[in-house]
């Protein structure tokens, strides 16, 4: 099985995790939240990680990653270019 076709079925079982955790908190674990709040900065940092490779090794543009997010090139540069 290929990475690309794996990929849509881990984001799918990441997606199941975030909720269900998401259910536990919401059933009364105030002080969770903090640790969700981590989980987003995690995320942050796991697309920020991704986008500087895919530059980086594969030769995306800001165009090719701008695409699959739905926003603009110049958004996407501004979010994840840096000072470069």
């Amino acid at each position: 099985m290929s990475r690309s076709t794996e990929n849509p079925d881990y984001a799918a079982f990441l997606k199941r995790i975030i909720r269900a955790y998401t259910k536990r908190i919401a059933d009364g674990d105030i002080e969770a939240l903090a640790n969700l709040s981590g989980v987003v900065a995690e995320l942050d940092h796991a697309i920020a990680q991704a986008v500087t490779k895919l530059r980086a090794e594969y030769g995306y543009s800001w165009a090719d990653i701008a695409r699959p997010l739905g926003i603009t090139r110049q958004a996407a540069q501004q979010r994840w270019g840096g000072d470069t």
